[in-house]
C-alpha cells in the first residue's frame, strides 16, 4: 500500500512547542538537527509536504540584502513572513543566510565601506529584530574564503563587516542567534583569521561547509582541530559548538551516482551527529537543473523536474528515501555513544548506540565504499529489528550482553530493540 507524503508528514511534525521565544540548540536526537537547503520563498504546490515528509527539521535559505532593501533603508520582508508562516506550519525550523551585496553600496560589490558596512548591519539587525523569538539562525554571509565575496575574497573585510553585523543584532535583537562564518570546506586559515579579530565574542555557533569527494567520515579529524581552534580563542566560559551548514555529494562528479549520494547522506549526518555537530544541513533539496553532466545540477536528494498536482510532486531519489527512513527508523532516539568494535576491519566500522524510553537502537555500517565488514560488537541484550538504510528488512539480530557479530555494508542498518 502507498502510504501518501502529506500522511508521513502529519507523522513526524515537530511539536508546537519547539517554535518558542527562547532558542536552545537541537539535542543530539534524530531528526532534531537535520535539514537542507533550498533556493524558495514561496514553495510550490505539495512541495513543502513532501520536505516535511522526509522528517528534516531545518532548511537553509538565502536571506537577500539585495531584495529586501529595494529603496535605500526601507526594508520589505514579506517574502521571508510568507516563508517563515510556512514552515512554522510544518514544523521546520530556518537558518537563514545573510548575504551579499546592494547595488546602493560599495558598487554592488560586497561590503567594504563605512557606509556599505553600517548599511548592512543596520538591515541585518532590522531582520533579526523583525523574527526575533522565532528560533531563526542568523549566518554571517556564504562561503566569503571564494568567489562569493566580490570581487575576490578579502578576510580583513569580511570579519569588519561581520563585527559590525554582531554588534547591531546584539544591540537591536539580543536574544538572537547569530552564526559564522560558513566557510567553503573547513578552512583553518580564514578561520583563525575570523577568531583573531574577534568574532567568537559575537557568534554562537561556528558554520563551515566540510565539502569532499572522500567519504563523511574523513571530516572527523578536521572537527577535532577545528574544536581545538575554538578553544584557543573562545571566550572563557562560552561554549561554542561547530555547525555542519552546507555539504552534500554531486550524483555525477566522477565515480558517483544516485546511490552512492544516497549512501552517503545518512553516513554524513549520523557521523554530524556523534561528533556533537548540532545542525547537519544537507546540500540541496532538489537538482538544480536536467544537464546530466553538470555537476551543480546533481546535489538535490529529489529531482528537478516538478510534477504539479501528484504526489509526491518531485520524484525521489534514494538520498531522500535514505532521509525519511533514517529520520523514521530512529525518531525519538538519543545519540548515546559509539561502541568500539573488533575485527581486521574495525577500523572503518561504525556502530552508534542509540537510546529512547529505556529501549536501545543501533545504527552500523563500514565506510569502506563497495564493501562488507564483519565485526564484534557488545551491545545491550535484546532482539533487535534489523532495517536497511531505505527502511527495508534487514537481519535480525539477537544479543545476550555479550559480544555478537554483526556484517556491516557501505550503507548505514539500523537495528532497533523490541519490546
Amino acid at each position: 500500500m502507498k502510504v501518501p507524503f502529506v500522511l508521513i508528514a502529519s507523522l513526524l511534525l515537530l511539536p508546537a512547542t519547539l517554535m518558542s521565544a527562547e532558542f536552545q540548540w537541537p539535542a543530539a536526537v534524530v531528526p532534531d538537527g537535520f535539514g537542507t537547503n533550498i533556493h524558495f520563498t514561496h514553495a510550490k504546490p505539495g512541495e513543502m509536504e513532501m520536505l516535511a515528509a522526509s522528517g528534516m527539521r531545518w532548511i537553509r535559505m538565502d536571506f537577500s540584502w539585495d531584495a529586501t532593501e529595494r529603496e535605500k533603508g526601507t526594508y520589505d520582508f514579506t517574502a521571508y513572513d510568507h516563508l517563515m508562516n510556512d514552515l512554522e506550519r510544518h514544523g521546520i525550523r530556518a537558518l537563514l543566510i545573510l548575504d551579499y551585496s546592494n547595488r546602493h553600496y560599495d558598487d554592488g560589490l560586497a561590503p567594504h565601506s563605512d557606509e556599505g558596512r553600517q548599511a548592512f548591519a543596520r538591515w541585518a539587525a532590522a531582520a533579526a529584530k523583525h523574527f526575533q523569538g522565532r528560533g531563526v539562525l542568523w549566518e554571517m554571509y556564504n562561503e566569503p574564503n571564494i568567489g562569493f565575496w566580490k570581487p575576490k575574497p578579502n578576510v580583513g573585510d569580511y570579519t569588519a563587516l561581520a563585527l559590525e553585523v554582531g554588534k547591531a543584532i546584539r544591540r537591536e535583537a539580543p536574544g538572537e542567534i547569530y552564526i559564522g562564518p560558513a566557510t567553503s570546506q573547513i578552512d583553518m586559515k580564514f578561520l583563525e583569521d575570523c577568531f583573531k579579530a574577534g568574532l567568537l565574542e559575537y557568534w554562537d555557533a561556528v558554520s563551515v561547509h566540510p565539502y569532499r569527494q572522500t567519504a563523511p567520515e574523513t571530516v572527523i579529524p578536521e572537527y577535532q582541530a577545528l574544536r581545538e581552534l575554538i578553544a584557543k580563542y573562545a571566550p572563557a566560559a562560552k561554549s561554542i559548538p561547530i555547525i555542519s551548514g552546507e555539504w552534500g555529494y554531486s550524483a555525477v562528479w566522477k565515480n558517483y551516482d544516485e546511490q552512492r549520494q544516497g549512501k552517503y547522506l545518512p553516513r554524513q549526518w549520523l557521523t554530524n551527529l556523534a561528533e556533537g555537530i548540532p545542525v547537519s544541513i544537507w546540500y540541496d533539496w532538489h537538482d538544480d537543473g536536467p544537464d546530466p553532466n553538470e555537476p551543480e545540477h546533481h546535489f538535490g536528494m529529489t529531482a528537478f523536474p516538478y510534477h504539479e498536482g501528484r504526489d509526491p510532486v518531485y520524484d525521489p531519489k534514494p538520498a531522500y528515501l535514505a532521509a525519511q527512513a533514517l529520520n523514521r527508523v530512529l525518531l525519538g532516539y538519543r545519540f548515546v555513544k559509539r561502541l568500539e568494535v573488533g575485527g581486521e576491519q574495525a577500523a572503518l566500522c561504525h556502530v552508534l548506540l542509540f537510546e529512547k524510553e529505556g529501549r536501545h537502537a543501533l545504527a552500523a555500517w563500514t565506510q569502506a565504499d563497495g564493501q562488507t565488514a564483519r565485526v564484534t560488537v557488545e551491545i545491550p541484550a535484546g532482539k533487535y529489528r534489523g532495517l536497511d538504510y531505505l527502511g527495508k528488512e534487514a537481519t535480525d539480530i539477537q544479543a545476550s550482553g555479550a559480544a555478537v557479530t554483526l556484517e556491516l555494508r557501505d550503507s548505514p542498518t539500523y537495528f532497533v530493540g523490541q519490546p
